[in-house]
């Protein structure tokens, strides 16, 4: 069990987390990363990075090898990730802190993860290291000293779906696919990554920066819940679906949603750049939904 017997399975605040940098029952992991340039966050964290952080680089770590049939971020194995897990500190009973400079896109992937191979006990870093620097609290270049733990997984493969099933469902009208794309690359006015513009016919744009403030935090629960109720009006948690480009940001509108209390939904974990591998699957374009 994580310091003070207290799990923190959502978010955890930067007061929290300060008082236990030191903590050896907490383990803070770095996420920075720029799909443009995927040498930057790395670059970054050796720079300056919060006190005992490891390093987790999307596409090395936080994601399997990419193939012709797969989006650009696929899934990575279980068992690979538990061994990276482990390599990093973290067993079983250590609460886990992942930071990103992006208000969350890229740590919440780290977050889903963990909780997709059954461990509750890790939260975001609200507000980040931008946050966190802004504030004067402690950076450091030094690299941690890691013991490695061993990380027990227990796969929860209900916790995502395929791009099969996303194509039997797609005329079901009580499910909602979810698409945290910026408003413009889901329209197909611009798409500056993938192959084909355009989006899921019937799937609700939400663009994942809905869920953060001004300053790059999240939005208080009670008005995650209110934003979230107007994406998606009538609809069961455990209906909805969530994208976008390769299922990582996606990963933030999940977050919104188990903070905002409606938990129970579900990450399509190809995303777009998956769905776009087959072309016979339908494409739309225009409307940016709710």
């Amino acid at each position: 069990m994580p310091a003070d017997d207290i799990v923190y399975p959502t978010l955890v605040s930067r007061d929290t987390l300060e008082r236990h940098l030191q903590d050896p029952r907490w383990v803070i992991v770095d996420c920075r990363f720029n799909l443009a340039d995927p040498a930057a966050g790395h670059a970054a964290y050796r720079e300056s990075h919060l006190p005992n952080a490891r390093y987790a680089h999307l596409d090395r770590d936080l994601s399997g090898p990419k193939s012709a049939i797969t989006g650009r971020h696929p899934l990575p194995a279980p068992q690979t990730l538990a061994h990276r897990l482990g390599a990093w500190g973290i067993d079983n009973a250590k609460q886990v802190v992942a930071y990103d400079d992006a208000g969350g896109a890229m740590a919440a992937r780290l977050w889903w993860l963990l909780r997709w191979l059954g461990h509750a006990a890790v939260g975001v870093l609200d507000g980040g290291i931008n946050r966190w620097r802004e504030e004067g609290r402690p950076l450091t270049a030094e690299l941690p000293r890691i013991a490695r733990a061993d990380f027990s997984m227990k796969i929860d493969n209900d916790a995502w779906v395929d791009s099969d099933f996303i194509a039997r469902n797609l005329a079901d009208p009580q499910s909602v696919v979810l698409d945290a794309r910026a408003a413009e690359r889901f329209a197909g006015q611009v798409e500056p990554i993938d192959p084909v513009a355009g989006h899921i016919p019937a799937a609700v744009n939400r663009p994942f920066d809905r869920n953060l403030d001004a300053r790059g935090e999240f939005l208080p629960s009670a008005m995650l819940r209110d934003s979230l109720r107007v994406s998606l009006p009538n609809t069961s948690p455990a209906r909805v679906i969530h994208m976008c480009g390769s299922g990582v940001t996606a990963c933030h509108n999940l977050l919104a949603m188990e903070i905002a209390g409606l938990a129970g939904s579900r990450l399509y974990a190809g995303s777009w750049s998956e769905w776009i591998m087959d072309p016979a699957r339908p494409r739309a374009s225009g409307d940016s939904g709710q």
